[in-house]
């Protein structure tokens, strides 16, 4: 059916498009980048000509048009290498001096066995304490030199037998010095003797987990932030852990801290406007944070196996103006959506009319046809979707 249509008020008609016959379609809208579509064409209301839009490029001359912060942005958050702290490098951990606490005990026993002994000769033993273990009694003659050196060396070792025994907990390790000098570490478990001339310090060798405060910050686009983290952590070198550092968890504490400053500096917390990596990715801001952390701590006896962060939020100063911005981004992604479908829709429902030879349309018409179809479909799916 040929539907005929009055001339243009003004100027020359344009050429109709191709018809059905010819089997090619001729696009509505040329291009679906916004920046080369004449949107402003589709709602001229002058009667003038049409001005020609041109022809997009080859898809392999177009160059790529990136925003100007994703053209530089990184995909991973880096971790920038920096030298270690330095540190003693004869402080390292070696075995201390110890003795199983069965040996100790069985000397201890001995050596009060032997002034037992070395008393009862003398015949200093009290009587009923020798008739109670059945022994023959002795005169008393005095205690000589020689003897009172004995009973000397025997309470001599008992008191070091018994006084250096101690109990090895699972997790935990001794820290040995004697004035102020590195004797060794001991890890051992169950009775053990120690020298009680050594100085000991007990160290927690178990995995240990610690969950920050919230940490102020800012990102890359110097947004203040809190941000929690959560360190998973234990100690490799007993040594290194207690006397390399003044205190090692106040130390992992400040690293976790400066460390998390200087990853969050590098991404921006959002991109609303485009699509480029955040700090939103916690598995990227994690490893680099756990990488940084583990070149700071190693060198002080701390193995540390990851440090995420739990949470990542605006300060309270710029959260509720940071959320609008936020929900006004997802309005404008939501907005865009919807007028890609309309265009879409419009181009179909004008190409099926034009391909199947239900109306001819020129320029003009054709431009009338779209600018009443956008309007009626853009109406009804903001109507609906509010409904």
């Amino acid at each position: 059916m040929h539907t005929p249509t009055p001339p243009a008020p003004d100027g020359p008609r344009a050429p109709a498009p191709a018809s059905a016959d010819t089997g090619r379609r001729v696009a509505v809208i040329r291009s679906e980048n916004t920046a080369e579509i004449p949107v402003h064409l589709l709602f001229r209301d002058d009667t003038g000509p049409v001005p020609a839009v041109p022809a997009p490029e080859p898809p392999a001359a177009r160059p790529v048009a990136r925003p100007p912060q994703q053209a530089g942005a990184r995909t991973t958050v880096a971790a920038p290498a920096r030298p270690a702290p330095p540190v003693d490098p004869g402080i390292v951990e070696r075995p201390g001096p110890m003795v199983t606490g069965g040996a100790a005990v069985a000397a201890g026993i001995l050596a009060l066995l032997g002034c037992g002994a070395v008393i009862w000769w003398t015949g200093a033993l009290p009587r009923a304490l020798t008739a109670l273990l059945h022994l023959p009694g002795r005169p008393y003659q005095g205690i000589r030199l020689e003897q009172w050196a004995l009973l000397t060396l025997g309470v001599g070792v008992a008191v070091l037998a018994f006084g250096g025994l101690g109990r090895g907990r699972v997790g935990f390790a001794w820290v040995l010095s004697l004035f102020g000098d590195y004797r060794g570490s001991v890890r051992r478990t169950g009775l053990v003797w120690i020298s009680p001339l050594l100085l000991r310090r007990r160290v927690d060798l178990r995995l240990r987990h610690w969950r920050s405060e919230p940490m102020g910050a800012v990102d890359a686009n110097g947004t203040a932030l809190r941000v929690v983290v959560l360190v998973v952590w234990r100690i490799r070198d007993t040594a290194r852990a207690t006397l390399a550092v003044a205190d090692h968890e106040q130390y992992l504490r400040q690293q976790v801290e400066a460390a998390m400053a200087r990853v969050l500096s590098q991404l921006p917390a959002d991109a609303f406007h485009e699509d480029a990596p955040t700090l939103r990715n916690a598995e990227a801001v994690g490893d680099a944070l756990t990488r940084m952390l583990k070149s700071e701590t190693e060198p002080v006896g701390i193995e540390l196996y990851s440090a995420q962060p739990t949470r990542i939020e605006y300060a309270p100063e710029v959260a509720a103006a940071m959320r609008r911005q936020r929900v006004a981004a997802i309005d404008a992604r939501h907005r865009d959506a919807v007028l890609t479908s309309v265009v879409d829709a419009v181009d179909d429902t004008v190409h099926r009319l034009t391909s199947r030879g239900l109306v001819e349309l020129d320029a003009y018409e054709r431009k009338a046809l779209v600018k009443d179809l956008t309007v009626a479909f853009y109406t009804g799916r903001g109507s609906g979707e509010s409904g």
